[in-house]
């Protein structure tokens, strides 16, 4: 039974030798094709952009800065004598003409004084009226020598008295007359007149406070502004010349456009603690739009440059190199090119070095862009175009994608193969 049983178990091992034998040159021959296939190169998608051409057209020089609404006249009606208020001929917030009636003092004091002022200079008069018949009677006698020399002196200068009491008794009489004028208070400049600050009945003192009245002038009004120091020379440069420069008047957001006007005065000090100076500009403000102690955004031109390279604000960046654009190259790669700015208008900035009118420069799309990328230059004339070349920008990133991804399914697929092929043997070889 020994002796048939062991020759059985021989060619069992070497069955197994050789199986072991032949997956280990398969899974080396497996190997040895994955390390030495080559791997499919990704092909960068070009990004999608916008892009704008430099092009030359006038650039305004323009300031801004916060403004008030400052009018050319305000004027706080006060007495300028004592007594009671006895009637007030406005109402409030009406539109006042210069001497128009606002309000009385009672007068009757004024006019009993100016009675007392009238009896005294009738008396004055007939005392200088006989000093002076005196003096002519005088007159003659001292031709004669009849009468001492210093009694007919005396009376010159007694004449000389009873004249200067009469002068003082008009005087009085002149200033009741102003008293009575000042009784009936009137508006000293036209404007709107604001809410009333004292009623009938009380007594008023001469300049007391607050006052009978304010009146403001309404129209023409002024803006007061300033600008830095820096920019103040070329302010100075143009307005010295006699050039009329514009001024612009918008609303505390920024929203609406109140008012024109133009530049008429700069301060004469600058103020040290903020280095700015304060300027005032006209304003007609025939609507009214404009509101004393109103706060507004005042933009001031100062200049405006011919023939300046305008690019699209978007475009211009601030970085490491200082301000850039990404220019677009003729082999649609975008590289980052130094410039130097200009004035602003908002929409648009000139530059003035570094780009050329004719020249591309990316204008969106630059969060994900690079010194040397590949791009693909997208229209904006529309939101619908933009939106049709993004889809298709990313369609086509996807399709450049396809390659890299199909050639490492058909090398999974190979070694899949291979290793069912070493399978399929093993077990031929086992049967």
């Amino acid at each position: 039974m020994n002796a048939v049983s062991t020759p059985e178990k021989k060619p069992s091992r070497r069955g197994l030798l050789a199986i072991v034998i032949i997956a280990v040159v398969l899974v080396a021959i497996v190997v040895v094709h994955l390390l030495h296939s080559k791997k499919p190169q990704r092909v960068a998608a070009a990004q999608v952009v916008t892009v704008a051409t430099a092009t030359l057209g006038p650039m305004p020089v323009t300031l801004s800065s916060l403004g008030t609404i400052t009018p050319i006249a305000t004027v706080t009606v006060l007495p300028q004598l004592s007594g009671y208020l006895t009637a007030v001929g406005y109402h409030e917030g009406q539109d006042v003409e210069k001497g128009q009636f606002l309000a009385q003092i009672d007068p009757r004091q004024f006019e009993i004084s100016k009675q007392q002022a009238e009896a005294q200079l009738a008396k004055d008069k007939a005392s200088l009226a006989q000093s002076k018949a005196d003096l002519a009677r005088f007159t003659q006698l001292n031709e004669h020598k009849s009468i001492a020399e210093q009694t007919f002196v005396d009376q010159q200068f007694l004449v000389q008295q009873n004249e200067a009491a009469v002068k003082a008794d008009q005087a009085n009489i002149a200033q009741f007359d102003l008293d009575l004028i000042y009784c009936h208070i009137t508006a000293p400049i036209s404007g709107r007149i604001g809410l009333r600050l004292i009623d009938p009945g009380n007594y008023v003192t001469a300049s007391s406070q607050p006052g009978i009245a304010v009146i403001t002038q309404m129209k023409p009004t002024t803006v007061e502004f300033t600008v830095p120091q820096n920019s103040l020379d070329q302010v100075l440069r143009r307005f010295n010349t006699g050039a009329k420069l514009p001024v612009t008047v918008y609303s505390s957001d920024n929203t609406r456009k109140l008012a024109t006007g133009e530049l008429y005065t700069v301060n004469n000090q600058m103020a040290t603690a903020t280095g700015t100076v304060t300027l005032r500009a006209s304003l007609p403000n025939d609507d009214e739009a404009l509101f004393p102690n109103e706060f507004v955004n005042v933009t001031l031109l100062v200049d405006t440059l011919q023939n300046a390279v305008l690019v699209p604000t978007s475009a211009v960046q601030s970085g490491a190199p200082g301000d850039y654009v990404y220019l677009v190259n003729d082999n649609n790669t975008a590289s980052v090119h130094k410039v130097t700015i200009g004035p602003t208008s908002g929409q648009y900035t000139a530059i003035i070095s570094g780009l050329a009118a004719g020249q591309r420069v990316v204008t969106d799309g630059l969060d994900r862009l690079s010194d040397g990328a590949h791009i693909r230059p997208a229209a904006a004339s529309a939101a619908p175009a933009s939106g049709a070349s993004g889809a298709q920008g990313a369609h086509g990133a996807s399709a450049a994608s396809v390659p890299a991804g199909a050639s490492a399914a058909r090398t999974a697929h190979r070694a899949h193969s291979a290793h069912a092929a070493a399978s399929s043997v093993a077990s031929s070889a086992a049967s």
